[in-house]
């Protein structure tokens, strides 16, 4: 399967899926996507939902709080990245109870060695 990149509202290309896992822009690991497009970060947190014109939204208020996942296993390996992206697909306006997660809260999606909601080191 090759590597999709996934785009901000900009047209971005700032995460790579190379399905289920989801790498930032320097082939690290920052999470998953579930069969049903539900996305989670790397520490096993809900963080939006893949769209059809490969975007991760969020509700901006979320009252339903999905459960956190049991982490899978890490890839094996840093992906390669392409050398040259395709251009953005055309995208639909989100709406105001919608965020674009790479775009307006790209922290989500950290590698495990940062973010905030790790876990401390006894």
């Amino acid at each position: 399967m090759s590597v999709i990149p996934l785009y901000t509202s900009k047209g971005e290309a700032e995460a790579f899926l190379d399905y289920p896992h989801l790498f930032n822009r320097s082939g690290e690991w920052i999470g998953w996507v579930l069969p049903d497009r539900d996305v989670y970060s790397v520490l096993g947190y809900y963080v939006g939902y893949l769209t059809d014109d490969r975007r991760i939204l969020r509700k901006r208020m979320n009252f339903e709080r999905k459960p956190r996942l049991e982490v899978p296993p890490p890839p094996p390996h840093r992906i390669s990245l392409p050398a040259s992206v395709p251009l953005a697909p055309l995208m639909r306006e989100i709406n105001t109870t919608e965020t674009d997660v790479l775009l307006e809260e790209p922290d989500r999606l950290h590698t495990l060695d940062v973010g905030e909601l790790r876990e401390d080191m006894d």
